[in-house]
């Protein structure tokens, strides 16, 4: 066993990210799960006779058929390059056009995820019968990419306000309007696709569901009926078995003591626990992905990590959560459902690795964010340098200290108990620390008033990764019903 004054002498590992080969992952194992969001445009337009003396045209740059092909063309040219630039699974269905309610309603029913309405002109109802309750609609309006259009004037007073001071489209608000960029379509749809896979998401719960301190004991049930979670427990005598039978297979001791040895011999990596601890946390891990194949899903969460599960794995949940994470599934510490249902949207919004960590105390701009377990592939592409150290409370088994990147812009989520109003903030990773702490840990300067955050602060553990989602995220809680303060918010 490595000594405390051994670990604290250890050599520091350079912050620079250590570029590894892509993961191949066995096709043989349930793949990471991400479904793909689809998207249904229409154009809806109308197109008006002339009559003597009186007002007879709307605003509006289609006045004939050829001016509605060019625009369809147009619109095509469009939407093709914005799925071009999309790093997450989108399906634009064919465009399609609607002059009338009746034709609209048609539309509302082709199976799409999103409907994408291009609102040249046309009656106000063909609008309403492509959004409302439990749709997810999107519009765009033209100001100078194209032809005008005649809801880039009215949408809000008319289709969103219905000619009152208070909105009253069910299902759509200001933010669900985009003017002439497509790049800011493609940010909203993220959001969607994001929620799309958050929604109903299948968990293994190892050791049970749970929820962080007295806040918590309702958050389960919360994740069911808000979130539509599924969880699928497995207790620890059926881990138990499973762990035996595991030891009692010489292959698959073989085969994950290689692979324990392979991984601890990878540039960038320090051993600085037993070796013996990694390798039975390469064992865990398949026992692990057994459970994700059965359950037909990709995430995972460890209740009792801090204790029982020790004795049973003879090592820890640590490395083995970090290296799932690494390779595209959801794997989180502690069985936490107040929190886990941020991990599982940030994921998919992000298209990268979270990491489940506890906060510190806000004071002068900074806080410290820590936990046993950490991803190393932060970006989504490169593996971030490790030390791999005992489970700090135990001083036992396999654990990461990863070195995050210095300078790094990271999103952080702050869900409340109730998953009534989340809070969100980046920051800016200034140092990667070694106090007596969990091993991932990092300081932050914070871009919002720290003082200001203590008062905010809510529910217990955050979620973090790296880039600046908060759009993304407030966009899909909006939809979800779930109130979001950006603190960095200018």
């Amino acid at each position: 066993m490595i000594s405390r004054r051994e670990l604290f002498a250890a050599a520091a590992v350079s912050a620079a990210a250590v570029k590894l080969p892509a993961m191949q992952l066995n096709p043989n194992r349930q793949q990471p799960i991400r479904k793909a969001l689809k998207v249904q445009p229409v154009l809806i337009y109308g197109l008006y006779k002339k009559r003597e003396q009186t007002s007879w045209r709307p605003w509006g740059g289609l006045h004939n058929e050829q001016d509605v092909a060019q625009e369809k063309e147009r619109i095509g040219r469009e939407l093709k390059a914005m799925s071009a630039q999309a790093e997450f699974p989108l399906e634009v269905m064919p465009l399609e056009g609607a002059t009338s309610a009746e034709q609209a309603a048609g539309l509302a029913q082709r199976g799409q995820d999103v409907t994408l309405m291009y609102g040249a002109s046309g009656p106000l109802e063909a609008l309403e019968a492509l959004s409302g309750p439990g749709k997810w609609s999107v519009m765009f309006v033209r100001h100078r990419t194209g032809p005008a259009y005649l809801w880039y004037e009215i949408v809000h007073p008319r289709f969103l306000r219905k000619t009152v001071d208070e909105h009253a489209q069910t299902g759509m608000d200001p933010q669900d309007v985009v003017v002439d960029s497509h790049e800011e379509v493609l940010w909203r749809l993220r959001a969607l696709g994001a929620l799309k896979n958050t929604l109903g998401k299948k968990v293994v719960c190892v050791g049970g569901e749970g929820g962080w301190g007295a806040g918590g004991k309702t958050a389960p049930e919360t994740a069911r009926k808000l979130w539509k979670f599924e969880l699928q427990t497995v207790n620890y005598d059926e881990l138990g078995a499973r762990m035996q039978r595991a030891r009692q297979s010489g292959e698959l001791v073989k085969r994950t003591q290689a692979e324990a040895e392979k991984y601890v011999k990878q540039k960038g990596v320090t051993l600085e626990a037993p070796r013996e601890a990694v390798a039975k946390a390469f064992l865990l891990n398949e026992v692990f992905r057994d459970l994700l194949d059965e359950a037909k899903t990709d995430a995972i969460t460890v209740r009792a990590c801090m204790g029982t599960i020790m004795p049973v794995s003879e090592t820890t949940a640590c490395l083995p959560l970090t290296l799932l994470n690494d390779e595209g599934y959801l794997a989180f510490c502690e069985s936490d459902f107040v929190v886990i249902p941020s991990g599982v949207l940030l994921h998919y919004i992000s298209g990268k690795p979270v990491f489940l960590n506890n906060p510190t105390y806000p004071h002068g701009g900074v806080i410290t964010q820590a936990h046993c377990t950490a991803p190393r592939r932060m970006d989504g592409k490169r593996d971030e340098p490790v030390r791999i150290l005992t489970h700090y409370e135990s001083d036992f088994g396999a654990a990461p200290k990863v070195e995050m990147r210095k300078g790094q812009v990271i999103t952080n989520l702050i869900p409340d108990f109730a998953s009534r109003r989340w809070i969100g903030l980046t920051g800016e990773i200034i140092e990667n620390p070694f106090l007596d702490i969990c091993r991932s840990q990092m300081d932050v300067r914070l871009r919002c008033d720290s003082e200001r955050l203590a008062r905010e602060m809510r529910g217990f553990h955050w979620m973090t990764c790296y880039g600046d989602y908060l759009k993304e995220t407030g966009y899909a809680l909006g939809k979800a019903g779930v109130r979001f303060l950006n603190l960095s918010q200018a």
